[in-house]
């Protein structure tokens, strides 16, 4: 068992504990001159390797290992600090080059044998670091800590909402809940590794001087002069802390440019040039001030005219195109997936196979706009169709209990310039036009005061509206119009014909898709049912007909537990859903009641009653049974004068029937009059007041001599 869980070896494995071993141990152990070359060159590699990798990344996380990698190279470069000062201090009196070429060169060379600018040298890199680089990345990183773990909580809500409303999957859920650790992590670690930075400035600065004092102390006891001990031991201290310091500025650095990465997703090239340099106007302007500076007597003027023609030359260069994932194209391309994501398409060749395919392809649900209305689904410009719609998924799924399919949003150059349609399934189902320049006054009680403005309909309810202009809208709202913009009103008449047309949404995938949710919590009610009682197609005509008759699904584990009672008594999917619907009466009445407490409702009249039973006995028994045409106009007529009354009431319109009519009545008001609920008694809960605004069919049924 031990064998299994062991995995092979690797060189690394071994090589990387061994060597942070070793660069311990060089604090205590001897190492020669050749070797500290060697280990010098090293740090200064590695040190470039981390700079310029933190340049190439495109967002921090790239990096998570550089709070680890910082620690390991400033242990390494304090080691190297400890082994050179022992070289330094045991044989700096037999010459400059004891502790290697490198220090000797970065004394002599690089400082030109003057020691006092090598030393000035070394104090303006530390003065950099120290105060400028690293405390500047420090307190970023501080703060990109704080503000992460303050955001935690909402990130993790807002992840759990999404996986609620069927936007991730549990595995993208999982994944993002990771990311958004190690986001935490990372600025953490790196808040504590601008300490290391910190210290090794310090340690740097105290190294030097230890070198300084303590080798002209051993020099003059060891028989050297004192200029002669000075000259020495001076080149070797500050040989010593420049080719340290070069690394640590590096390696500063790199720290400051992983904590400052901003969320752009570029690189750092492609970040100065699209957005320092992108912008012709700053550059051109730059130029002129650059060429009017040359022109200053006194003022070097071939260089300034030179980068003053360099900077024109970037200005009169073609602004690049920006890219952006949600641009809708000429010919009608995806600018946009709701829920799955904006994606460009890629170019396919005409009559190719994948062409062909993709012709195949048909979106459930598609928002159709002409080009004045593009804008809005630019995240950039400000647009925030994209989210509006984007965020009905997550709504309808807690109002409806479904998850509604991803929209797709695009331009057609078919349609009028400020006009947009909506499509189920390839379908047209409505439209719509939005006036450029102004956004709609809706009048909610057809009271308000005249308001300047062409006159319309609201497209989603049919109220009376106006177009204004926006300076008008303070004026307007305070008429008691609403006010909304274009947005709004598309995402608005988007979920209201989503949720009227929810039951065309769901199929046999759909409905698996639940179930599968359901079972994780009641595996064994949904083995129960699917496939020993009900098939997956019963089981979904029941849910449509209650999604039809704006019945949520959401309490599915209810559904389910009635579904497994009741399917012993009937197989019939339109007698199972009435007697589901019996089981849901709480939920039922809560979405009838009123604010008072009360369900208002229009009652059938008892002759009314009469004559449906009557009808429906002779339907059945194949004698006719239709009812009179004229009954049915009344009928519609009356329940539409008694719309008012609700209205008044603030409430919805419902009509309240006996259980076994209320199928029937359903019928007939669905055609007549859509905007009625049809519920039965022992849908309502019998603790809840019923409140009768009118009796519906009195008089009608007399009239007709068909009364009893």
């Amino acid at each position: 068992m031990e064998s299994a869980n062991l995995a092979p070896l690797r060189i690394r494995d071994i090589a990387v504990p061994l060597g942070i071993i070793g660069v311990v141990l060089m604090m205590v152990m001897p190492v020669p001159p050749i070797l500290l070359d060697v280990l010098l060159t090293f740090s200064v590699a590695l040190s470039i390797i981390i700079f310029l990798t933190a340049l190439f990344i495109r967002d921090a996380l790239e990096f998570s290992a550089f709070p680890t990698i910082v620690l390991v190279a400033t242990l390494l470069r304090l080691s190297l600090n400890v082994a050179s000062t022992r070289l330094i201090l045991l044989h700096g009196h037999e010459g400059s080059d004891v502790a290697g070429q490198m220090i000797e060169a970065f004394g002599h060379f690089v400082v030109g044998g003057q020691i006092v600018v090598g030393l000035v040298v070394f104090l303006i890199l530390v003065v950099i670091n120290f105060v400028v680089i690293t405390k500047g990345a420090g307190r970023i990183a501080e703060v990109a800590a704080r503000f992460t773990l303050d955001a935690m909580p909402g990130k993790q809500m807002a992840i759990d909402a999404d996986l609620s409303a069927g936007n991730l999957t549990n595995d993208d859920a999982r994944k993002r809940r990771k990311e958004l650790e190690q986001e935490a992590d990372f600025y953490g670690a790196m808040d504590g590794a601008s300490k290391f930075v910190q210290g090794d400035a310090v340690a740097g600065l105290l190294i030097t001087a230890i070198n300084l004092i303590g080798g002209l102390i051993i020099g003059v006891v060891r028989g050297m002069e004192l200029g002669k001990s000075a000259e020495t031991f001076s080149v070797l201290s500050v040989g010593d802390a420049l080719v340290s310091q070069i690394p640590a500025l590096l390696i500063s650095s790199a720290a400051g440019i992983v904590v400052t990465r901003s969320a752009a997703g570029e690189q750092i090239a492609d970040t100065f040039m699209t957005q320092l340099f992108g912008r012709r106007r700053p550059v051109a302007m730059t130029a002129g001030i650059i060429a009017a500076l040359g022109l200053v007597p006194g003022m070097p003027t071939l260089p300034l005219l030179s980068f003053a023609g360099l900077l024109a030359y970037v200005a009169s260069r073609p602004a690049e195109a920006p890219k952006k994932d949600a641009v809708v194209g000429a010919t009608g391309a995806t600018s946009g997936s709701i829920g799955a994501g904006a994606e460009g398409t890629k170019a396919l060749k005409p009559g190719s196979a994948e062409d062909v395919d993709k012709a195949l392809g048909l979106d459930v649900l598609t928002l159709e706009l002409g080009y004045e209305l593009v804008h809005l689904v630019d995240a950039a410009a400000g647009g925030t169709l994209l989210d509006r719609v984007g965020s009905l998924r997550r709504e309808i799924a807690r109002e409806l209990g479904i998850v509604v399919p991803s929209a797709h949003i695009c331009d057609n150059l078919d349609l009028q310039p400020g006009q947009y349609r909506i499509l189920f399934s390839g379908n047209a189902i409505a439209e719509g036009t939005c006036v450029n320049g102004r956004i709609l006054a809706i009048d909610p009680t057809g009271n308000s005061p005249p308001l300047e403005g062409d006159a319309t309909t609201e497209p989603t309810f049919g109220m009376p509206a106006r177009w204004i202009l926006r300076r008008d809208s303070d004026m307007a709202e305070a008429l008691g119009y609403t006010v909304v913009d274009h947005a709004t009103v598309m995402a608005t008449h988007f979920g209201e014909l989503i949720r009227n047309n929810a039951y065309r949404l769901i199929g046999r995938q759909e409905v698996q898709h639940l179930l599968d949710l359901l079972a994780k919590k009641y595996p064994k009610l949904v083995d129960d049912v699917v496939p020993t009682l009900l098939t997956l197609g019963d089981i979904l005509r029941v849910l449509r007909n209650l999604l039809r008759e704006h019945v949520s699904v959401r309490d599915l584990r209810t559904i389910m537990e009635s579904l497994a009672d009741l399917s012993e008594q009937t197989k019939d999917s339109e007698q199972l859903t009435e007697l589901v619907r019996e089981r849901l009466a709480t939920q039922i009445t809560a979405a009838v009641t009123g604010r008072d407490g009360s369900v208002a409702a229009l009652a059938l009249d008892p002759r009314l009653e009469d004559t449906l039973r009557t009808s429906l006995r002779e339907i059945a028994q194949g004698i006719g049974g239709a009812l009179d045409p004229k009954l049915l106009n009344d009928l519609a007529q009356q329940a539409q004068g008694a719309l008012s009354k609700f209205a008044a009431l603030s409430v919805s319109p419902i009509v309240i029937a006996p259980p076994d009519l209320r199928r029937y009545v359903r019928a007939i008001f669905e055609h007549k009059v859509p905007q009625y609920a049809v519920v039965s008694f022992r849908e309502v809960e019998p603790a809840v007041p019923l409140r009768v605004v009118e009796s519906l069919g009195r008089g009608a049924v007399h009239a007709l001599g068909q009364g009893v």
